[in-house]
């Protein structure tokens, strides 16, 4: 079968719900469609989720399971994707799972899995912002921190698959405690977590604060500091400390691997270059040796909610 011709399933395992879709070799969805994870229900009742999504892409596509390559899955936690086991997933409460010899026994179709932060990297290097790159970090901020490297063209898992933690690297070392239990985790300071908790710090001690015209402490969100930062000094202080703070990681990162790009995902994105642009100037400042060596670039990712899907499938393009 020509390269040309080729589909693929891709699957992004969430805690609420499984996102899948049939993808052809040029990135194109030919079809997507979501079901709830109902990861309560245990590991059997997502299995059957798993399996429905991709009997229904597959019917909705007039696509059988001759005609797929495989299917590709992005699962959040600690996965061997070599052995096709989640070793720990925290959001779906499973361990040692050995998931992709299930669902390949379910559907008779070969199974990878990576993490779901990998394979949102691997979306945008083949199909998204950065396209054509060989080198290439990315950084999601959402709930957590989390990370994705290619280097030399080729997804970077570390030992058994379970490296690229980029979020627990510490930025101060007595600093917020993390989820994962230490103290000062870039993802403490960085997240979409940290911002609003840093938000509604700012408005509890500040009831003069202009953000409390439009907001309250329930509605109060990632945006919220951002919207208000030319008009009030309180938010512009949670905005100069939360890019302060994410510039020492993403500096920390480039003076690691230097990459062409360092790619930047998840809602805090949405900020485009009120986000990018202060950021950028201050990791420029702070890498070693400033404008001596290559500059790295700070982009926003473009794949938005299909990275999942076409990370997922990318898994299996040889």
């Amino acid at each position: 079968m020509p390269k040309s011709n080729k589909y693929y399933v891709g699957v992004d395992i969430g805690g609420t719900f499984i996102k899948g879709g049939v993808v052809d070799w040029g990135g194109n969805i030919i079809c997507t469609d979501k079901l709830p994870t109902e990861a309560d229900g245990g590991e059997e009742r997502v299995l059957q989720n798993i399996q429905k999504l991709v009997s229904d892409v597959l019917k909705a596509s007039n696509l059988t399971s001759k005609d797929v390559v495989g299917i590709g899955m992005g699962v959040p936690g600690m996965i061997d994707s070599e052995k096709g086991i989640v070793m720990h997933s925290g959001n779906l409460r499973w361990k040692n799972f050995r998931i992709a010899e299930k669902i390949s026994a379910l559907t008779g179709l070969n199974v990878k899995i990576a993490n779901d932060a990998n394979v949102a990297t691997l979306a945008e290097v083949r199909f998204g912002a950065a396209k054509g790159k060989k080198n290439v970090v990315m950084l999601t901020l959402g709930t957590g921190v989390g990370g994705g490297i290619v280097c030399n063209g080729e997804l970077y898992e570390g030992n058994q698959s379970v490296g690229a933690e980029l979020g627990h690297m510490v930025i101060d070392k007595n600093g917020e405690m993390c989820a994962c239990g230490r103290r000062g985790c870039l993802e403490a300071y960085a997240s979409a977590t940290a911002l609003i908790r840093r938000t509604k710090k700012a408005m509890s001690e500040h009831p003069e604060s202009k953000m409390w015209l439009t907001y309250d402490l329930n509605s109060a969100s990632g945006k919220t500091a951002f919207e208000y930062k030319d008009t009030d000094a309180y938010a512009k202080e949670v905005v100069d400390e939360y890019i302060n703070d994410l510039s020492v990681g993403v500096t920390d990162i480039v003076n690691v691997f230097r990459p062409e790009v360092v790619i930047l995902g998840g809602g805090v994105c949405a900020e485009g270059d009120n986000l990018v642009i202060p950021l950028q100037r201050k990791v420029d400042e702070q890498i070693f040796a400033r404008d001596i060596g290559p500059k790295t670039e700070i982009i926003v990712a473009k794949l938005g909610n299909s990275a999942g899907t076409l990370g997922a499938a990318s898994l299996l393009m040889e």
